[in-house]
């Protein structure tokens, strides 16, 4: 059933009025592709832009907290915790993990996708200059808990 619609098919925003304040977390990944000299250049600090995964850890962590802003039917929520975690995988990769949390009455699992997404966008941003041929892959929700629905883990 899509929760976003009301009898008549028109979008709304789900009313959460009735539903407990439970913990909720969510956790969501994405990857940047690149050379290899820009992934040395990054993790070298020789980027002229200051230093990128810092950069891209602020842009996720602010995104989540404004997600509401970009989707229109997600409501406003008061996270209690974001953290956005960028680390090489390989020497062409960066992975991006973005864990949201909160004690609410809906998930995370936007502002966890919102923050991932952003964080790659950032370094694909910051980058371009030197690679205009990154690729952003891999954007998923990796596992999430608390709600109605419980613990929900993404296939391996």
């Amino acid at each position: 059933m899509l929760t976003h619609l009301d009898s008549n098919g028109r979008a709304n925003m789900v009313d959460v009025t009735a539903k407990a304040v439970t913990a909720r977390e969510a956790v969501a990944e994405a990857k940047v592709h690149m050379r290899p000299e820009t992934l040395r250049m990054i993790q070298q600090g020789g980027h002229p832009k200051g230093d990128v995964f810092a950069v891209a850890r602020i842009a996720g962590i602010q995104a989540a907290k404004r997600t509401h802003e970009l989707i229109p039917l997600c409501h406003p929520l008061l996270l209690t915790s974001v953290k956005v975690e960028l680390q090489p995988e390989g020497d062409d990769c960066v992975r991006i993990e973005a864990r949201c949390k909160l004690a609410g009455q809906t998930g995370v699992e936007m502002e966890a996708l919102t923050a991932a997404s952003i964080a790659a966008l950032t370094i694909y941003d910051m980058c371009k200059a030197v690679d205009k041929g990154m690729t952003i892959e891999g954007l998923r929700l990796l596992e999430k808990h608390g709600g109605k629905s419980g613990h929900w883990q993404a296939p391996v």
